[in-house]
């Protein structure tokens, strides 16, 4: 659980403190009288839930679309660093309250900074929108209702799936005030949905609705408005279900393939040095399972 001295070497990073076009600290007096993790609360702008293996992490701050100030980003980072190193955790499922997921960074709260040189500004390692920047070391899926725009989007292509709501609306929105995409969209974006579709989203910042996000391969799942977050729970139940050594080192190898490999050699060669690290622990117990008569008929029940 983050204590207020981690909250506030976090906050001289991404909000520095004193000096020429440096932003001042305004979560300090906020961040005090509340404890980041909180699980409840109605001034909490993250609310997380545990559910067995499974963590759910949701913005609240429904009344602003749950655009991302600096208060929330820092709460939001936090909440993953703590999801990362929690080991009774296997999956986190990801969402917004009231009906959007993320309308993308508190454009009230960027036109304050205006007396600034934001370009001066140290965010790295961590980006505007909080977690954006992270290595996350275990699934992590979106549940989009509403809008995942901006900012938001850039969550969104954070997690490892998206399950939308049939009304949900996906796009580059900042593309008309003059906003770039800085938490990870022109990287993230082209490796999932090729670089010509990618362009289209980036250049037009037109809206893009569940079903076309679907073609694009954008969205894994568009299920009926209102029932994201359930069939995102569902699915990480599914998830976590599963021998967790073995899904975790074909999730990073399928990661480092895509983002860090320098040839194809160089892959392969990842795959099979982590897949083989759980042959032992997790493929013989589970290959003895099968020759017993379990998963016969491909069914993944047990």
């Amino acid at each position: 659980m983050a204590s207020f001295t981690r909250l506030g070497v976090l906050c001289r990073h991404i909000i520095p403190q004193k000096g020429t076009n440096r932003v001042p600290c305004v979560v300090n007096t906020v961040l005090q009288r509340q404890n980041v993790s909180s699980t409840a609360g109605t001034e909490d702008t993250v609310l997380t839930e545990k559910r067995g293996n499974i963590l759910l992490i949701g913005l609240n701050r429904p009344e602003n679309r749950n655009a991302v100030n600096r208060e929330t980003a820092l709460r939001l980072r936090l909440t993953f660093e703590n999801f990362n190193k929690d080991t009774d955790l296997s999956v986190a499922v990801f969402y917004g309250v009231g009906g959007t997921f993320c309308a993308g960074f508190d454009l009230k709260e960027l036109s304050s900074y205006a007396q600034y040189n934001l370009k001066e500004l140290n965010l790295d390692p961590f980006g505007p929108m909080g977690p954006s920047k992270m290595q996350i070391t275990k699934p992590v899926i979106a549940a989009v209702s509403g809008y995942a725009v901006a900012g938001g989007l850039e969550l969104a292509l954070m997690c490892d799936m998206r399950v939308a709501e049939k009304s949900a609306t996906f796009g580059v929105f900042c593309r008309r005030f003059g906003v770039p995409l800085i938490d990870g969209g022109t990287v993230r974006l082209p490796r999932l949905i090729g670089l010509s579709r990618a362009l289209d989203m980036i250049l037009t910042g037109r809206p893009v609705n569940a079903e076309e996000a679907h073609s694009f391969g954008l969205v894994n799942r568009v299920v009926p408005d209102g029932q994201a977050l359930e069939q995102a729970i569902s699915l990480a139940r599914q998830i976590a279900s599963f021998p967790q050594g073995c899904m975790q080192a074909d999730r990073q190898s399928a990661y480092y393939s895509t983002y860090d490999s320098k040839s194809f050699d160089d892959a392969v060669n990842y795959e099979f040095k982590t897949g083989s690290e759980v042959l032992s622990a997790e493929s013989v117990p589970g290959a003895t399972r099968f020759a017993e008569g379990q998963g016969r008929g491909g069914t993944f029940e047990t």
